[in-house]
Protein backbone atom coordinates (compact mmCIF):
# COMPACT_ATOMS: atom_id res chain seq x y z
CA UNK A 1 0.00 0.00 0.00
CA UNK A 2 1.90 3.05 -1.61
CA UNK A 3 1.24 6.47 -0.09
CA UNK A 4 2.81 9.54 1.18
CA UNK A 5 2.87 11.03 4.55
CA UNK A 6 5.09 13.67 6.87
CA UNK A 7 8.65 12.35 7.85
CA UNK A 8 10.36 13.11 10.94
CA UNK A 9 7.30 14.68 12.15
CA UNK A 10 6.66 14.51 15.97
CA UNK A 11 3.11 13.92 17.64
CA UNK A 12 1.48 12.64 20.71
CA UNK A 13 -1.84 14.14 21.93
CA UNK A 14 -2.14 16.24 24.74
CA UNK A 15 -5.73 15.49 25.46
CA UNK A 16 -6.47 19.36 25.12
CA UNK A 17 -9.52 18.85 23.57
CA UNK A 18 -9.34 21.28 21.09
CA UNK A 19 -10.03 19.36 17.99
CA UNK A 20 -13.64 18.35 20.04
CA UNK A 21 -14.60 22.00 19.58
CA UNK A 22 -14.83 25.25 18.09
CA UNK A 23 -12.54 27.98 18.60
CA UNK A 24 -12.61 31.28 18.58
CA UNK A 25 -11.10 31.01 15.42
CA UNK A 26 -12.87 28.08 13.65
CA UNK A 27 -16.22 26.77 13.70
CA UNK A 28 -15.71 22.36 13.70
CA UNK A 29 -17.88 19.98 12.00
CA UNK A 30 -17.29 16.36 13.07
CA UNK A 31 -18.78 14.17 10.16
CA UNK A 32 -19.30 11.05 10.28
CA UNK A 33 -20.74 8.12 8.35
CA UNK A 34 -23.64 5.76 8.55
CA UNK A 35 -21.81 2.72 10.20
CA UNK A 36 -20.54 5.35 12.74
CA UNK A 37 -23.62 6.69 13.32
CA UNK A 38 -24.97 3.18 14.61
CA UNK A 39 -21.84 1.87 16.53
CA UNK A 40 -22.36 5.27 18.04
CA UNK A 41 -26.01 4.90 18.56
CA UNK A 42 -25.34 1.26 19.95
CA UNK A 43 -22.92 2.21 22.51
CA UNK A 44 -24.09 5.23 23.93
CA UNK A 45 -27.86 4.20 23.46
CA UNK A 46 -29.07 7.05 21.92
CA UNK A 47 -30.66 7.90 18.99
CA UNK A 48 -28.61 9.39 16.31
CA UNK A 49 -31.30 11.87 16.32
CA UNK A 50 -29.74 12.57 20.00
CA UNK A 51 -26.16 13.12 19.05
CA UNK A 52 -26.46 13.70 15.09
CA UNK A 53 -27.69 16.39 12.95
CA UNK A 54 -28.71 14.60 9.26
CA UNK A 55 -26.59 16.85 6.47
CA UNK A 56 -26.06 16.75 2.63
CA UNK A 57 -23.22 17.47 0.25
CA UNK A 58 -20.67 15.93 2.05
CA UNK A 59 -20.97 12.18 1.19
CA UNK A 60 -19.85 9.85 2.10
CA UNK A 61 -20.34 11.65 5.44
CA UNK A 62 -24.05 12.09 6.17
CA UNK A 63 -24.10 13.10 9.73
CA UNK A 64 -22.78 16.42 11.93
CA UNK A 65 -22.13 15.73 15.45
CA UNK A 66 -24.24 17.64 17.66
CA UNK A 67 -22.69 20.54 20.40
CA UNK A 68 -23.12 21.59 23.27
CA UNK A 69 -23.63 25.72 24.23
CA UNK A 70 -20.25 26.13 24.38
CA UNK A 71 -19.37 25.03 20.93
CA UNK A 72 -17.77 21.21 21.71
CA UNK A 73 -18.84 17.84 21.32
CA UNK A 74 -21.69 16.51 22.93
CA UNK A 75 -19.63 13.71 23.87
CA UNK A 76 -16.85 15.65 25.24
CA UNK A 77 -16.45 15.57 29.13
CA UNK A 78 -13.08 16.93 31.15
CA UNK A 79 -11.50 17.22 27.83
CA UNK A 80 -11.56 13.40 27.21
CA UNK A 81 -14.03 11.89 24.97
CA UNK A 82 -16.76 9.39 26.37
CA UNK A 83 -16.86 7.42 22.95
CA UNK A 84 -13.39 6.99 22.34
CA UNK A 85 -13.50 3.51 21.47
CA UNK A 86 -16.59 4.30 18.74
CA UNK A 87 -15.22 7.65 18.09
CA UNK A 88 -15.47 8.63 14.02
CA UNK A 89 -12.70 8.30 11.41
CA UNK A 90 -12.40 12.11 11.86
CA UNK A 91 -11.36 11.92 15.28
CA UNK A 92 -9.11 9.62 15.06
CA UNK A 93 -7.21 11.07 12.02
CA UNK A 94 -7.15 14.61 13.72
CA UNK A 95 -4.64 15.96 13.31
CA UNK A 96 -3.97 14.44 10.03
CA UNK A 97 -6.18 14.31 7.41
CA UNK A 98 -5.98 12.22 3.90
CA UNK A 99 -6.35 13.36 0.77
CA UNK A 100 -5.34 12.53 -2.79
CA UNK A 101 -2.12 14.79 -3.82
CA UNK A 102 -1.37 15.88 -7.84
CA UNK A 103 0.45 12.29 -8.39
CA UNK A 104 -3.27 10.38 -7.52
CA UNK A 105 -1.91 8.99 -4.22
CA UNK A 106 -2.80 9.32 -0.87
CA UNK A 107 -1.50 11.60 1.14
CA UNK A 108 -1.44 12.90 4.80
CA UNK A 109 -1.46 16.38 5.81
CA UNK A 110 -1.66 17.69 9.11
CA UNK A 111 -2.44 21.38 10.76
CA UNK A 112 0.03 22.83 12.59
CA UNK A 113 -3.14 24.39 14.45
CA UNK A 114 -3.03 21.57 17.03
CA UNK A 115 -0.49 22.43 19.91
CA UNK A 116 0.81 18.53 20.00
CA UNK A 117 2.57 19.09 16.44
CA UNK A 118 6.08 19.20 17.43
CA UNK A 119 5.82 17.22 20.67
CA UNK A 120 6.60 13.56 21.73
CA UNK A 121 7.86 11.01 19.17
CA UNK A 122 8.28 10.73 15.60
CA UNK A 123 5.04 9.55 13.90
CA UNK A 124 6.11 6.41 11.59
CA UNK A 125 5.00 4.88 8.71
CA UNK A 126 2.53 2.35 10.47
CA UNK A 127 0.68 5.00 12.46
CA UNK A 128 -0.22 6.24 9.43
CA UNK A 129 -0.52 2.43 7.71
CA UNK A 130 -3.15 1.77 10.46
CA UNK A 131 -5.27 4.73 9.62
CA UNK A 132 -5.23 4.45 5.99
CA UNK A 133 -6.29 0.62 6.57
CA UNK A 134 -9.35 1.46 9.16
CA UNK A 135 -10.60 4.08 6.69
CA UNK A 136 -10.60 2.12 3.71
CA UNK A 137 -12.12 -0.50 5.80
CA UNK A 138 -14.90 1.70 7.86
CA UNK A 139 -15.89 3.08 4.37
CA UNK A 140 -16.12 -0.39 2.64
CA UNK A 141 -18.41 -1.41 5.64
CA UNK A 142 -20.21 2.07 5.23
CA UNK A 143 -20.96 0.67 1.77
CA UNK A 144 -23.19 -2.16 3.13
CA UNK A 145 -25.23 -0.07 5.67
Amino acid sequence: MEFDYPKKLRFRCEKCGLCCGDTKDRVRRILFLEIEAERISQKTHKSVNGFAEKLGGFEPYTYMMKKTEDGKCVFLKDNLCTIYQTRPLICRFYPFELKENENHRHAFAFTDECPAIGKGPNVEKSYFEKLLKLSIKTMRENTHV
